[in-house]
């Protein structure tokens, strides 16, 4: 089985040990995904739905650099800083996932890496078999 990892740059990935995504065979791993912009700063620091919502758009890019064009995701993880606020994250999962929703579990820790980061998502996605 062929194994295709991606990085993202990020310096604590070689500190801690990980990839940011990886394809092995028909499966696609995505690691917790933070809602980081291009500069590397906090996407929309306070604003749950915008964060969930930038979470799932490094997830999509993520799987499509590993080939996984028509992938479907078949698992998601949320972990949440404000289970109270499960609405907003649940609206830009909902949003991103309508015609496909995914099994999923969304759980409240008590932070994150960055205390303005509400939510951290991971996917785990196949990509079906060519016709």
């Amino acid at each position: 089985m062929q194994i295709h990892r991606i990085h993202s740059g990020a310096p604590w990935e070689s500190q801690v040990g990980y990839c940011r995504a990886i394809r092995a065979g028909d499966r696609l791993f995505v690691s917790g995904t933070a809602p980081i912009d291009e500069s590397g700063a906090v996407f929309a620091p306070g604003d749950a739905y915008a964060q969930a919502k930038r979470c799932l758009e490094i997830i999509q890019q993520a799987v499509r650099e590993l080939g996984g064009v028509g992938a479907i995701v078949v698992r998601t993880r949320l972990f949440v800083t404000d289970i109270g606020r499960w609405a907003e994250y649940g609206r830009a999962h909902g949003e991103f996932f309508c015609e496909n929703p995914p099994v999923t579990t969304m759980v409240e820790v008590r932070s994150l890496i960055d205390p303005e980061m509400l939510v951290e998502i991971e996917a785990e996605a196949i990509v079906p078999a060519a016709d």
